[in-house]
């Protein structure tokens, strides 16, 4: 009984790899055969450590020029295949949230002249210099459910790239409302953030979406409570009460609620929260503040002792559960370790940023091409990587190969075109197009109304 059920278990993930490969092949619409050739090739190559490597892989059936010519004259429906990758989510255990990470990552580019709508990124956890913490490059916006326990075994729903027109709260508001749309009704989401996105224009751009939010925000952030009521006098009333400031004990008054346990390293943690506080920016929105105090950390710059976060949500933050969501945010990096690392993420040196789009997306199958392929496949350790360790996607992925040679694939065989006559004589070639870094203009910051 065990085995038979053990054999209809296998054999259904079988076919959901197996409609989840054919969906995708549906989504390239041009160059399609030799874009999902570089699929199979970059799920199986993992001695590959140039994007030209690909090539030589037996699963890419062409030569190695048609794998620049896939992303130059490729298309990839990307609406198409945010819709597949969605429908073929795993779901979470029954009655636990869909824990969404929300993060952009840098592409840098800074040598790449010929390259448009490249811009000014900041270059975190740098050591201290004169210089500045600045690349140049692109930039890309990831939405992703992250895993349990932490790992980078995340699953993407979404890649878009952050043009120069935009913010990354402004991309990132319109792949969560694309993305919350098209989710099996019954999931509870829960999307997670960094400092960078608990400001009043990206909680206004998703304040009506069925999605609480649990956003780690400045230490010095400076909150509001509700304004007082009017007193009758004459003039405009106030619209806020008094303030909350994080960094200034003496404006937080006694907690709403107080929670108080240990952490998964057995470390004592207390965690606060002040209901009904909204920033002056975006009064209509009212939040709910916690401090999370975690008395076994370091309190040095990335471990730091006292942690404050924003919870969005009509139902009562669980307090016990805060800081255990929030660490489950950080498997957005180990996703990206293993894609710039593994998957020769930002490997290429595509020229435009339409063809780093494809490729990005290419990783993107890839890399969820593997959480669903887990279940079938034995992880295949090197010899010095210990067996009581959890299963990496590159073990999986080193398994790839004969499981997709069983599987088949839907591209079709290349069909040889004979040889090119070359260049024509005489044929006089321009030096490509030499493109500006854009600098992104700083909000002006609001003036402060004086008294006279």
């Amino acid at each position: 009984m065990f085995s038979k059920k053990r054999r209809s278990i296998t054999q259904l993930n079988l076919n959901t790899v197996n409609e989840f490969r054919h969906e995708v092949y549906s989504c390239f619409h041009r160059a399609a055969d030799a874009l999902f050739n570089t699929v199979d090739a970059l799920a199986t190559e993992t001695t590959a450590h140039r994007f030209a490597h690909l090539s030589l892989s037996p699963f890419f059936e062409r030569q190695w020029p048609s794998l620049y010519e896939a992303f130059e004259d490729g298309c990839i429906d990307r609406e198409s295949l945010q819709r597949v990758l969605i429908a073929h989510l795993p779901p979470p255990p029954q009655g636990e949230w869909l824990l969404l990470g929300l993060d952009a990552s840098n592409i840098a580019r800074p040598e790449s002249h010929t390259s448009a709508d490249r811009l000014h990124l900041y270059v975190p956890n740098l050591p201290e210099s004169r210089t500045p913490p600045v690349t140049v490059g692109w930039q890309f916006s990831t939405l992703m459910v992250l895993p349990d326990p932490c790992s980078s075994w995340g699953y993407i729903l979404d890649n878009q790239r952050i043009d120069t027109q935009h913010t990354a709260g402004q991309v990132g508001a319109a792949q969560l409302r694309e993305c919350l749309a098209q989710l099996p009704p019954g999931l509870r989401a829960l999307l997670t953030g960094d400092r960078y996105y608990a400001n009043a224009p990206f909680l206004r751009a998703t304040t009506d979406l069925a999605c609480a939010k649990l956003l780690r925000t400045k230490s010095r952030r400076v909150f509001s409570r509700p304004a007082p009521p009017r007193t009758g006098k004459p003039g405009a009333p106030c619209k806020d009460g008094e303030r909350f400031a994080c960094h200034d004990s003496s404006t937080h008054g006694a907690p709403c609620g107080h929670w108080e346990g240990l952490d998964a390293h057995g470390q004592r943690i207390e965690v606060d929260s002040w209901e009904h506080l909204h920033l002056r920016q975006a009064r209509e929105i009212e939040l709910t503040v916690i401090r999370v105090t975690r008395h076994g950390a370091t309190n040095k710059k990335r471990d730091p002792r006292v942690s404050w976060f924003v919870w969005v949500d009509a139902e009562p933050a669980p307090l016990a559960e805060i800081w255990p969501l929030y660490t489950r945010r950080y498997g957005m990096e180990h996703s990206y370790r293993f894609e710039k690392q593994a998957l020769l993420w930002d490997q290429p040196r595509l020229r435009t940023p339409e063809q780093f789009e494809r490729w990005t997306q290419i990783v993107a199958i890839v890399h969820d091409l593997l959480v669903l392929a887990r279940p079938l496949l034995p992880a295949k350790r090197l010899p010095w990587e210990p067996s009581t360790r959890p299963v990496t996607p590159q073990q999986v992925r080193r398994a790839m190969a004969p499981f997709l040679a069983t599987l088949g694939t839907p591209a079709k065989p290349p069909q040889p075109r004979g040889k090119s006559p070359g260049r024509a004589v005489g044929a006089q070639i321009n030096p490509a197009v030499r493109h500006p870094v854009v600098k992104k203009p700083k909000p002006t910051p609001k003036k402060r109304r004086t008294s006279a």
